[in-house]
């Protein structure tokens, strides 16, 4: 059997899996058939999708804040048909940019071909999910040896003038490779330009990659980009809509061809939904693909005789979750990561120990705790000129970014600022153009003397929350303090007003049992008001306590954040979590020639009592240096659920509620993709205006 006689035998085995994935869910096709009769609405779906993807299009302000209170007047709005109705409404009208996010969007989409013999034959379609990484199907590349006999080109289409484009050209690097033949995916780099370029910087733009749900419903537009039968770029925004949504795949109604396989499928937001695989053909009793003129389809007969019935795509989310259990080395890990913050847990390091569908090739398994490094990373300075020189904007992390490439973690902010930026009109940034001091491995490195054996995260119960209390017993006791005021200021009763069942924790003895059951009770407390794991609040807090009560650690890491802090100008300081008790005390130590602008606190503890008594302000007093002060507190951040600063740090500062999924309640890049998070540093770093 001959390359292309296999690429056939791979597609044909695709088609009619999704034939019988077809015939199986008929009945499934035919209650929503009824349902949109009853309804007279063609957005149907689980009560789950259809609230998901009505607070995804709230919240990120893709619907008129008119269009929802006309769908909300005659019902309330949590509803189940107002929800249906705001969906509708984002359907119905788009914003003029929507054809400009979809020009940019477009140029992230590459033709694949094969490179044989010196012919090029058009292969399919892929496109780009990260700066370096391209998306396609694994029955367009199967295996690491086509992968390496491919070109990549983008901009394979016509100008605005109706004129061919030159494209640019690239080459796979196979080295990295991971393909699924059920999920029939195939995820790969491109090697940089011939002037050392990476793709996702000579297009200007890639794909993220979103994990939740909420993306879309059945019903829903959809808009396909892809190069079908070979041709030149081509899209599809007519007539598409979503049938049905199964655990790994979408049905969907559109015009495409066999060439189309590897295209991304988008809802009307440019959001990926899926990944384009395959046509659904008809059949017959038998089981037998059909032709359009009824007779049975051989393979002699070309794909453009096959009488189409639907398509099938599959799920990003499904993707996502098949490469989070995958096994992965430290250079796999780096990859993945820059997949961004909204890919989920893909972008983390598996637990120890954790084995799923292992690779051949793929022996080496990453910690959850990062590796040691003798050497520590330093900060990234902003790229000379950024914000004409004289205004700069500054990022200051939080907690557990030891081990971490500053690089990425700094891609991965500006990434949701620049959601952010978008959602609020105005235009992205650089990654490059924001300092980012790093203070991540000195951290760790002078933590970890004092956290003795301490047991791993993954290995260790909650019901074991005082291991992750600092030794010193300084630091010990401020933990519990800051613990105790979290709780407190969240609401949690008194002791004595709890029921015994309450108070009691299993499997723990008489001895030492009281402190623990006290810091379970208070973990268990923020932790029930939120989605974020208990040990993950008993870290964050621990982190906090360990900076404020040891002088030496304290002085370090302001030492390494003040190596990456310009000398002179106007400075915008944006923090987060531990972060923004860094960033108090980094205010007392900056060069008077340097003028605090703005600053923004972002998910902060700086509301605790036992937080802000142990600044080197001591006390909730605002630095003189500082200008516009912006707080952004989430109600489902444990770090924030209790002690929001207005109250405290009374008619210092303004403060803003943003609305953060449960489950990323503390994530930096939800906090910066709210629109007034980003028009505040855009404010900061925007050039001034005068007379």
């Amino acid at each position: 059997m001959n390359f292309r006689e296999q690429i056939q035998a791979a597609w044909l085995k695709q088609i009619e899996a999704a034939a019988e994935r077809y015939v199986e869910t008929e009945t499934k096709r035919e209650d929503i058939e009824q349902r949109r009769k009853i309804k007279d609405s063609p957005v149907v779906d689980s009560p789950e999708q259809i609230s998901a993807r009505a607070q995804r299009l709230a919240t990120s302000g893709e619907v008129p804040v008119e269009a929802m209170i006309e769908a909300g007047r005659t019902e309330p709005s949590d509803r189940i048909t107002t929800l249906e109705r705001i969906i509708g409404a984002s359907n119905e009208l788009q914003p003029v940019n929507f054809l400009c996010r979809g020009a940019r969007t477009a140029a992230t989409v590459a033709r694949i071909s094969l490179s044989r013999n010196g012919r090029e034959v058009p292969m399919g379609t892929g496109f780009l999910v990260s700066p370096r990484l391209l998306l396609t199907n694994n029955h367009v590349l199967p295996d690491q040896d086509t992968a390496r006999q491919v070109v990549i080109e983008f901009g394979a289409e016509t100008t605005i003038d109706n004129e061919p484009h030159l494209p640019a050209r690239f080459r796979l690097d196979p080295d990295f490779f991971v393909t699924d033949e059920h999920l029939d995916f195939t995820l790969v780099p491109v090697r940089p330009g011939v002037d050392g370029t990476p793709p996702g910087d000579a297009v200007g733009w890639w794909n993220r990659l979103i994990v939740d749900q909420g993306k879309i419903v059945i019903g829903e537009a959809m808009n396909i980009i892809g190069h079908p039968m070979g041709r030149l770029k081509e899209i599809g925004i007519r007539r598409n809509q979503l049938d049905l949504q199964l655990d790994d795949f979408l049905h969907y109604s559109t015009d495409t061809e066999p060439g189309n396989s590897g295209s991304p499928v988008f809802n009307d937001q440019w959001e990926v939904v899926a990944l384009h695989h395959s046509g659904v053909p008809r059949t017959d009793d038998q089981g037998r693909i059909l032709r359009r003129d009824g007779a049975a389809w051989h393979e002699g007969d070309g794909d453009d005789s096959i009488a189409w019935t639907a398509n099938e795509g599959v799920r990003i989310s499904a993707i996502l979750t098949h490469l989070a259990g995958l096994q992965r080395s430290a250079h796999d890990q780096q990859l993945l990561t820059e997949l961004g913050p909204d890919a989920g847990p893909v972008t983390r390091p598996p637990a120890v120990g954790h084995r799923v569908a292992p690779a051949e090739d793929r022996t080496e398994l990453v910690s959850a705790v990062p590796r040691e490094s003798t050497e520590l990373r330093h900060g990234l300075p902003a790229r000379a000129g950024a914000f004409g020189g004289t205004r700069h904007l500054l990022f200051l992390h939080g907690r557990s970014q030891h081990g971490r490439d500053p690089e990425l973690v700094r891609r991965e902010w500006t990434a949701g600022l620049n959601k952010g930026l978008t959602l609020a009109g105005l235009t992205p940034l650089d990654p490059a153009d924001a300092y980012f001091p790093f203070y991540g491995d000195r951290l760790a490195a002078l933590l970890q003397p004092m956290e003795g054996t301490a047991l791993a995260p993954e290995t260790m119960a909650i019901d074991h929350a005082l291991a992750m209390a600092p030794t010193p017993p300084p630091a010990r006791q401020l933990y519990e303090q800051i613990l105790q005021n979290a709780a407190a200021d969240a609401g949690m009763p008194d002791e004595d007003d709890l029921p015994a069942d309450r108070i009691e924790v299993e499997g723990l003895g008489s001895i030492g049992s009281a402190l623990v059951s006290r810091l379970q009770r208070q973990l268990s407390w923020l932790a029930a008001r939120t989605d974020l794991d208990e040990l993950i609040i008993a870290q964050v807090f621990r982190d906090v306590a360990m900076y404020l009560a040891d002088e030496q650690i304290r002085q370090a890491v302001l030492d390494c954040v003040l190596e990456t802090v310009p000398a002179s100008g106007r400075l915008t300081l944006v923090s987060h979590s531990l972060g923004t008790v860094v960033a108090m005390d980094v205010l007392t130590r900056l060069q008077p020639q340097l003028d605090v602008a703005v600053l923004l606190t972002l998910g902060s503890p700086l509301g605790l009592d036992a937080v802000h008594g142990k600044l080197l302000v001591r006390g909730p007093h605002r630095p003189e240096r500082v200008g516009d002060w912006l707080n952004a507190w989430s109600a489902v951040d444990p770090i924030t659920i209790g002690c929001p600063l207005r109250h405290i740090w009374k008619g210092q500062l303004r403060e803003i509620p943003v609305d953060n999924p449960k489950e990323r309640a503390h994530s930096i890049a939800e906090y910066l993709a709210h629109p007034a998070v980003a028009q505040a540093i855009h404010n900061g770093v925007a050039p001034t205006t005068g007379p």
